[in-house]
């Protein structure tokens, strides 16, 4: 099961400062290791952005999702890092190493050097960067992304393994694409134009992402998705049919098919706010949070 999040580039659009932007998209980050997430997609919204667009979300996102041993070498300094210090600590076990499965644990790395004889040094957090074999068929490169298994760090036992690296990628995507993607599943735009989301929904919803994996999609601050897509909001909350219904679902995620957008579901995850504008990181806290309980 694939699970993908997608947030507009206008994400940080009503940000007073570089620091406020810098520590909303932390929470986001922090929202998508909590749940999970696969990948974290950032697609276009030029005429919603103001100061900071795209390519500093991307950036901070890809800072954050980046083990703290490993940030120097793969960032160096950079403007759009200026207030990293405030991004809250993700404490994913794919950057405390504290993973384990039994035959040690996985940590991720950076092939700081290619050496003869099929050996690359490798940092991945230690005192000093390690010699480590290549497996058979494993490409590398100088400045490449690896995933280390530690047995022992004193004396140092490790190897690199062809494993994926746990946590979320960070993408720039446009919205069409990641759609479109074969491990897509259910799509779920947000919006509080949307069905809302009842017990009994829940239930059903969560066995089909449950099967099918799911990719959800958010606005931004004062400028929800109906917006960013130029979609008339009357048209959002029609219902999905019932499994039961048969020729009427979609034959991969049985979740209304043709829905407004290219989506499956439009869904209010917060039915009854209290507040006008609910903020991305908030939405993205709740909206999860129920898609990612389980049935029994």
């Amino acid at each position: 099961m694939t699970v993908s999040v997608l947030v507009p580039s206008s994400l940080v659009r009503e940000a007073e400062d570089k620091r406020e932007a810098t520590r909303k998209i932390g929470y986001v980050a922090r929202a998508a290791t909590v749940f999970r997430a696969d990948r974290l997609g950032v697609f276009p919204d030029p005429d919603g952005e103001r100061n900071w667009g795209g390519g500093f979300v991307s950036t901070v996102l890809e800072y954050a999702a980046t083990p703290p041993y490993l940030r120097k070498e793969v960032f160096g300094k950079r403007d759009e890092l200026e207030y990293a210090g405030v991004l809250p600590p993700l404490r994913a076990p794919s950057q405390t190493g504290s993973e384990s499965e039994g035959s040690g644990s996985l940590r991720q790395g950076i092939v700081t050097e290619v050496g003869p004889e099929g050996r690359v040094r490798v940092n991945c957090g230690l005192q000093h960067p390690i010699s480590l074999v290549v497996p058979p068929k494993m490409e590398v490169a100088e400045g490449k992304r690896v995933t280390v298994r530690i047995s022992s760090r004193s004396p140092v036992r490790a190897k690199l393994v062809d494993e994926p690296q746990s946590g979320f990628t960070v993408t720039r995507t446009d919205l069409p694409t990641a759609l479109d993607r074969d491990d897509a599943g259910v799509r779920i735009a947000t919006s509080r134009h949307g069905v809302e989301l009842t017990t009994g929904r829940l239930t059903e919803l969560v066995g089909r992402t449950r099967q099918d994996g799911m990719t959800v999609v958010f606005g931004s601050p004062g400028r929800g998705l109906p917006e960013i897509l130029d979609l008339p909001t009357d048209s959002l909350a029609a219902d999905w049919p019932s499994e039961k219904s048969g020729d009427e679902a979609d034959a991969k995620s049985n979740v209304e098919s043709g829905a407004p957008g290219r989506f499956d579901l439009w869904l209010n995850a917060i039915p009854n706010q209290g507040s006008q504008v609910v903020r991305t990181e908030e939405a993205m806290f709740a909206t999860l949070a129920c898609l990612n309980l389980k049935e029994k």
